[in-house]
């Protein structure tokens, strides 16, 4: 059987965390065995390249750039953070050949793009937006916050999901020099937050992730000669019939060979599992369960698709469990693992 390891990503300001945790995964049993951790100031997100060769880290300073290792430890490819020029980011989206990487900034509403070096380290900025306009609801959504960049399947384009603005953008990307130009604008329902956006593999749909409306948005995709075309089809609540008041989607993942689509919602302090038509893009809610944590930032998901893992911020935990995503049925296997203020997290095959 195939080894994997778990990257996650937490903050340090108030707790002995070094930043980034990685775990060894039992993949029969469904358990994890803490390896090591390596520094990293407030690792709030993580993201790996499509070879698996390289990850980089938000940090309060920049990016930092790491190479991958045959049995999954972590060097630097450089000491010093790559700077963004702004505020810290929160989201790291990267091409297919590793060339260039986008990072969303909550804080200051910017989407920064950057050249990768040969080495896989984070290079210099090529082009850098300022979204602009109030939110739609004064009290939450008062400025914005890009939350999520994700290519298209052609990487012609780049979306950018904005919770502040209730908006996602649409920006075309020139592979040569690194610069987007605005393309179009999708209008989502006022206060919904729109925070993640995740594309099929087939390319025709994507799913936005609304978090302030606990709600998961589908829309179909398609190229044209007049250039990229969208269809909102279809839309989703993440919670069940009982549910915390105070609750909101704060990310989603794809298992089982897209089949299934899986929410956590804080608050609630859940997992909503829903079926997922292939052929159609729509989806199904099999369950909504408890996660056995307090704000799960993040799902994990083995790669035998019957055993799941959650990041929960607030419990400072690693919750797992057994699951049939046939029936949305879940079942703890094992006690929760501690880990300060756990934000993220990445599974990645590495060798025996």
């Amino acid at each position: 059987m195939s080894k994997y390891v778990a990257y996650i990503g937490s903050y340090t300001d108030t707790n002995d965390c070094r930043g980034i945790t990685v775990f060894d995964m039992d993949v029969e049993h469904g358990t994890m065995t803490k390896r090591c951790e390596y520094a990293c100031s407030n690792a709030s997100y993580l993201s790996v390249s499509h070879d698996r060769r390289f990850m980089y880290a938000i940090t309060d300073l920049g990016i930092i750039s790491y190479r991958i290792e045959p049995d999954g430890s972590l060097s630097r490819i450089r000491e010093e953070p790559t700077p963004i020029h702004g505020m810290r980011g929160n989201h790291i989206c990267l091409t297919k050949e590793n060339d260039f990487m986008f990072v969303s900034g909550y804080y200051d509403g910017k989407i920064t793009v950057l050249r990768i070096n040969p080495d896989g380290s984070a290079g210099h900025i090529t082009d850098s937006v300022f979204h602009q306009g109030p939110g739609s609801v004064a009290e939450r959504n008062y400025r914005p916050h890009c939350r999520c960049a994700r290519l298209t399947p052609d990487e012609k384009y780049v979306i950018v999901a904005d919770s502040g603005i209730d908006q996602m953008k649409i920006y075309s990307f020139d592979h040569t020099t690194g610069k987007i130009r605005h393309y179009d604008t999708i209008h989502c329902r006022q206060q919904a937050g729109p925070r993640f956006i995740r594309f099929s593999s087939d390319g025709r749909f994507f799913y936005s992730l609304n978090e302030l409306v606990s709600q998961i948005a589908v829309y179909s995709y398609q190229m044209t000669d007049r250039g990229a075309q969208y269809t909102l089809i279809g839309e989703y609540s993440t919670l069940g019939e009982k549910f915390s008041e105070y609750s909101a989607s704060v990310s989603f993942k794809f298992a089982n060979s897209e089949k299934n689509l899986l929410v956590t919602n804080a608050g609630d302090n859940s997992v909503c599992i829903f079926r997922r038509d292939e052929e159609t893009g729509l989806l199904e809610q099999k369950q909504v369960l408890p996660v056995s944590g307090s704000y799960p930032t993040s799902v994990g998901i083995f790669p035998d698709n019957r055993h799941l893992f959650f990041t929960n911020h607030d419990s400072n935990s690693i919750t797992l469990f057994s699951v049939n995503l046939e029936t949305g049925l879940i079942l703890m296997n094992t006690a929760p693992l501690e880990i300060p203020q756990p934000n993220c997290s990445v599974v990645v095959p590495v060798q025996e």
